[in-house]
């Protein structure tokens, strides 16, 4: 690939996802600055060349401007807000908004940046951190294709493929669907992973198998070791997952289309943050079934490869 040494690149968010994505582009010659709402956060950005600034304002100036941000509200702060990227007189040439965040709220941000001149991509990513900085995000896109053509080289580089699939907010439709399988697939994948340990299989022996046959994934790999040792350091919280099963449900009610498997998800889901697991990784789904099955579940302290490498 071409190196990124063209434009001017802003950064808006720079959590779990929103790092390791800026310092993929930086690493790959973009001239990036960044704004997260704790500064200290962001501090070793800086070691990849890549400016902080005070106020997402401060990044007016940029051709691009990214966002990574939690919620809908948060996107409107941050763009919208009387310190936002788009709140002055002037703004950048294409926003390009990379949260997972209601349609309602992606749309509102549209509206006002296309009304003063910039364009907007919705852009969510399907993945976490650790994905992110293996350069294995999946990429969603929609919104004008000139403002998509001209952004995409950036977004090649955050991951390891992008798909176009049209004008406004069907990006967000697309990622909504993919977060409701993701729970969808989690709850199953410890429903199972019990079962067979309640039989007398340990865990890392029965997703090894799971792994190598045609049910195995990306996904059941790199979840793999947290459910064979038990670390759910978070990648992606029972509360963000609840959250994005919410909006499919929403989307379920608008179009007027059945989810079963998805609100009874949504209820186990709820049930573990009800018992207290808010801020660990949703994999904890397999603590609660397998105490509901009448056990607790141990570490087996097994190396297990989650078949991601740094690229």
């Amino acid at each position: 690939m071409a190196d990124l040494g063209k434009g001017k690149i802003g950064w808006i968010g720079t959590g779990r996802m929103g790092y390791p994505m800026a310092e993929r582009l930086a690493k790959a010659g973009a001239a990036v600055s960044a704004w997260n709402r704790t500064r200290t956060k962001a501090e070793g950005l800086m070691k990849s060349g890549i400016t902080l600034v005070d106020r997402p304002s401060d990044l007016a100036q940029c051709d691009i401007v990214f966002t990574m941000v939690a919620e809908g509200k948060h996107l409107k702060e941050v763009t919208l807000g009387r310190d936002g990227v788009l709140a002055g007189n002037r703004m950048p040439r294409i926003l390009v908004d990379c949260s997972t965040v209601d349609e309602e709220a992606s749309s509102e941000v549209r509206a006002h940046a296309e009304k003063h001149g910039t364009a907007m991509i919705a852009s969510p990513v399907s993945g976490n951190g650790k994905v992110a900085r293996a350069g294995k995000l999946t990429l969603i896109a929609s919104g004008p294709k000139d403002a998509y053509d001209a952004a995409a080289p950036y977004l090649e580089r955050l991951g390891q493929g992008v798909t176009y699939v049209g004008a406004g907010e069907l990006a967000r439709t697309v990622k909504i669907c993919h977060n409701v399988f993701l729970g969808v697939v989690i709850q199953s994948l410890v429903e199972v992973t019990t079962l067979a340990e309640k039989s007398g299989i340990p865990r890392h022996v029965f997703l090894d198998v799971i792994n190598k046959s045609v049910m195995g994934s990306v996904f059941t790999r790199y979840k793999s070791p947290a459910l064979v040792n038990l670390d759910f350091a978070p990648t992606f919280t029972p509360v963000l997952l609840r959250k994005d099963l919410e909006l499919g449900l929403a989307v379920g009610k608008k179009t007027e289309t059945p989810l079963p498997v998805t609100a009874l998800t949504r209820e186990l889901i709820q049930n573990l943050v009800g018992l207290g697991f808010q801020d660990q990784d949703f994999a904890t789904l397999l603590i609660q079934q397998a105490r509901n099955a009448g056990y607790e579940p141990k570490p087996e302290n097994v190396p297990v490869n989650d078949g991601l490498s740094s690229t």
